[in-house]
């Protein structure tokens, strides 16, 4: 992913107001993001933990999407969950359902898609191996990481199209 500015960052969000996005907090170490290794942009505000981010390049240009946590989610500490982005393994609760409000006057419908997500969202560096789920060593892939790599590619477009379906 090439490197993005504050300034893009805000104007790519697709599912919020400029006002709310003007407020966004932007991820802690933005200045030194690994880029080269990111296939998506992905971080948990530091201020409200129920509210999460992601912006992926789409179309020539990025795309940002608010995510939210939704509340009185049961999460079991005991079983195995796996990402629907990068397909890694996590105990517990390594995976979280975040929510996108859709694009558009559905959104503003209050219709949402959801995905189980890292809850981390470092898709990008669980693919490429460069951090590891608490079951590396247990269930480990043998698929490629370029493979892996057009994968998370191919899924997080999924994700990001469903945010735009009826728009």
């Amino acid at each position: 992913m090439d490197p993005l500015g504050e300034k893009e960052i805000r104007a790519s969000f697709v599912n919020c107001s400029k006002g709310e996005a003007s407020r966004i907090n932007l991820p802690v170490g933005f200045s030194d993001m690994p880029w080269e290794d990111l296939d998506f942009l992905g971080w948990r505000d530091p201020g409200a933990p129920n509210r999460s981010y992601l912006v992926a390049p789409r179309q020539g240009g990025v795309v940002g999407v608010t995510l939210r946590v939704p509340q009185a989610v049961r999460r079991s500490f005991t079983k195995t969950t796996v990402c629907s982005l990068c397909i890694t393994g996590h105990p517990g609760s390594g995976v979280s359902l975040l929510a996108a409000r859709k694009a558009g006057p559905l959104g503003r419908q209050g219709n949402t898609v959801g995905a189980y997500v890292c809850a981390d969202l470092a898709c990008s560096l669980y693919v490429r191996g460069k951090k590891k789920s608490e079951l590396a060593g247990r269930h480990e892939e043998t698929l490629p990481p370029a493979d892996r790599i057009a994968r998370l590619v191919m899924n997080l477009d999924a994700f990001v199209e469903k945010v735009f379906e009826g728009e």
